[in-house]
């Protein structure tokens, strides 16, 4: 495995992030233009029924969010570095892969929305044209360089950077949505927005729905020890935790939904394509000021993304520095945030996106927990996630039961996504977790039995 860095666990003598630090950081991490599009998204089921999914499958989600915290504050480890001790020390290497594309691809994502705010504010003090029409191309590469510039800038010192721009975002995030708010609601009532009915062509079924919110929310559990481990008291990494990502997600959730709504009834067109905030401002007129708010508060998801996604790589290559692992995948999501312009279609390329996260994550979510909460009864031998030949080396650094499970949940998932009763109620996501962590338990419950 090579040298391990020295602070690969964090002592709590030297953790300084505060409850209100670990808050601001995810509602932060929510409060973006993922989340807003997300929303928009959902408006394809109707206020109510969006507003209900939103909560229950966000509920869920964050549950597992503290419980990933709790296992990072207890052993100051990183969620890859904790899933050694389930899938190996080498066998590690497959959850942070996947951790690794996953966030670089929610860099992308937050990019692009925040590239076409550029595009927008380019538009309204230049003239240029924008996204979608002819020259338009200009305004959104001069975007997706801004956007550059400024992740380098938000984590140019670590995790210290990153509690900087999530401390400002979060003020700016609150300004924002209360602004936009009151500008909805100048042009149309809640009683219109509550019974705005769906196009039926355009309906998403309530399964669907209960899979892309489920796939949003948790990208972030993957990413909980990450920051938890940072964290002075266990309550901020669990209950603290759960609070600011619920809160953050409900909130520009909701603002992203009833805009989207409010554009459809007045102008009597719902098209889900147009549900990024940059439209949505410049339908609502809320001028460059708007546009600057949504490119800046775009840095805060992004400094989280950027984070996870640099600790996944430093867990496979254990003498990068964290340093040169986030600039690393800084570079590597500009070149990703290129994808939707080739393809043409940015919620063409979301819905693939959330599809791969819901067939892959939740697996590897329920095994960590299981494996921490219930096969091992919360006592990890920290100093044995870096021992070769160690109690987590398994079989040549792999335990290949994480692994076979892992295959058997994604193969599941689209198995149950053909359910026509979860299609219609809870989706095939959670089902799929609970599922993959009953046979990881029940099978390492077989083998520690037989091998006493």
């Amino acid at each position: 495995m090579g040298k391990q860095p020295e602070t690969f666990s964090i002592p709590l003598a030297k953790r300084r992030t505060t409850s209100w630090d670990m808050f601001a950081t995810w509602v932060g991490a929510n409060a973006n233009n993922g989340t807003w599009y997300i929303g928009g998204v959902m408006a394809a089921c109707g206020f109510l029924t969006a507003t209900k999914i939103l909560v229950l499958s966000s509920a869920i989600a964050y549950v597992c969010l503290a419980l990933v915290g709790y296992i990072g504050f207890k052993t100051g480890v990183s969620t890859m570095g904790v899933a050694r001790a389930s899938f190996g020390l080498r066998g590690s290497f497959l959850p942070s892969i996947i951790n690794f594309t996953q966030f670089i691809g929610w860099t992308a994502v937050n990019t692009f929305i925040a590239a076409t705010s550029v595009s927008y504010l380019l538009h309204d003090l230049l003239g240029w044209p924008l996204w979608g029409q002819d020259g338009g191309l200009k305004g959104m590469l001069c975007g997706i360089v801004v956007m550059s510039v400024l992740h380098i800038i938000s984590i140019a010192s670590g995790s210290r950077s990153v509690q900087l721009i999530e401390r400002l975002g979060i003020i700016l995030v609150f300004v924002f949505v209360i602004w936009e708010s009151i500008i909805v609601f100048q042009h149309v009532s809640f009683e219109q927005i509550i019974h705005w009915q769906v196009p039926t062509k355009l309906k998403l079924s309530t399964g669907n729905a209960f899979d892309t919110v489920a796939a949003f929310n948790l990208a972030w559990v993957t990413a909980a020890a990450d920051f938890s481990r940072f964290a002075r008291k266990k309550s901020a990494a669990t209950t603290t935790s759960f609070a600011g990502a619920l809160v953050g997600v409900l909130w520009f959730a909701m603002i992203g939904l009833i805009s989207t709504i409010s554009i459809a009834v007045s102008s009597g067109n719902y098209d889900p394509n147009n549900s990024d905030p940059s439209s949505i401002a410049s339908r609502l007129g809320l001028g460059v000021l708007a546009l600057l708010v949504i490119i800046l508060t775009s840095m805060t998801a992004n400094a989280v993304n950027l984070m996870a996604a640099g600790s996944a790589l430093a867990n496979i290559f254990a003498k990068l520095k964290l340093k040169y692992a986030l600039w690393i995948v800084a570079g590597l999501a500009t070149l990703v945030t290129f994808i939707p312009m080739i393809l043409g279609s940015f919620l063409a390329a979301f819905t693939a996106f959330l599809d791969y996260i819901g067939m892959v994550l939740g697996p590897i979510i329920s095994i960590i927990i299981v494996d921490y909460f219930f096969c091992a009864k919360q006592n990890y031998r920290v100093t044995d996630l870096t021992i070769p030949m160690g109690k987590y080396w398994y079989t040549k650094g792999v335990n290949w039961v994480a692994v076979l499970i892992w295959i058997i949940g994604a193969g599941v998932f689209f198995l149950l996504q053909q359910v026509s009763f979860l299609q219609s109620t809870i989706g095939a996501t959670y089902p799929d977790m609970l599922l993959s962590g009953f046979l990881y338990w029940l099978i390492m419950n077989f083998l520690s039995k037989r091998g006493n």
